[in-house]
């Protein structure tokens, strides 16, 4: 009869140091959200939600937000739409495409922010100096770091669903290409194309160095934000703090869509075997 392992205190006394070590700044944070003062006492004086009535009504910190939302959505959709159809082609055409593609997707994973944004200022004031300083050039960095997340999220999902068998099935069957695209290889990627989209979504929207170097406070992300109210003399931390939270959550809420998403996919491809 075969031996259950036992479950030993201490796995569960690690869990529990770790679950406190995560989890402690952040409660920390929250309570700082909505304190009317917290100063020597182990817990806030009182709490309030006048703080976060404050970000609501402020107009730079509502700006801040919606801007690198949509930064972050533009972003996520350009970086899908221009690496799903090269991936696409390397699966079922031209193989020796997927080394190009490897080294594309590791340069800005073995490069320092630094030195890209650095790459940038020096490629566009040699070649295109109209661009320096715009949402364009952010906007194009954005796309190269987010593109390595896209990429292994879109060629792992298009490895699991066999694409290259689906695409030759299809065509025996008399699908053209873009039937073939929309109605058979899509839905069959669609976990990896929602883990796609929420990992570059996160990167652009998470990202403070190249935002700083390329573009500086003419556009201002919440990065940004959290940065240049952390350096000033006057900053309001109890908002600072609110910021911190909505980051917090909405980091929280992208990371759990894509271990559901990964879950779900996994799920599904033992029920078909």
């Amino acid at each position: 009869m075969a031996v259950k392992p036992k479950t030993g205190w201490s796995s569960l006394a690690l869990l529990v140091i770790v679950a406190v070590y995560i989890l402690l700044p952040m409660l920390a944070t929250l309570l700082y959200s909505i304190a009317t003062s917290w100063t020597t006492n182990p817990l806030p004086e009182g709490y309030t939600a006048a703080h976060w009535n404050e970000a609501a009504r402020n107009d730079r910190f509502m700006a801040v937000l919606s801007r690198s939302m949509l930064l972050g959505i533009a972003v996520a959709a350009a970086t899908v739409a221009l690496a799903l159809p090269a991936i696409y082609w390397q699966r079922i055409r031209t193989p020796q495409l997927r080394l190009v593609l490897q080294v594309l997707a590791a340069v800005p994973l073995t490069l320092p922010i630094l030195v890209i944004a650095l790459g940038l200022l020096q490629f566009s004031g040699d070649y295109l100096p109209a661009i320096q300083g715009s949402i364009g050039l952010l906007f194009a960095a954005h796309i190269a770091i987010a593109f390595p997340f896209v990429y292994w999220s879109l060629d792992n999902s298009m490895a699991a669903a066999r694409v290259d068998l689906l695409s030759e099935a299809a065509r025996t069957c008399g699908a053209g290409p873009v039937a073939v695209m929309s109605d058979v290889i899509l839905p069959n990627i669609t976990p990896g194309i929602a883990t796609a989209l929420i990992m570059a979504f996160g990167t652009s929207f998470n990202e403070v160095a190249l935002a700083q170097m390329l573009i500086g406070t003419r556009f201002e992300t919440v990065q940004l934000y959290l940065l240049n109210m952390l350096k000033g003399a006057d900053a309001n931390y109890n908002l600072l703090a609110v910021m911190t939270v909505i980051n917090f959550v909405v980091t929280l809420i992208l990371s759990t869509i894509v271990i559901w998403l990964n879950g779900n996919a996994m799920t599904g491809g033992e029920i078909e075997k």
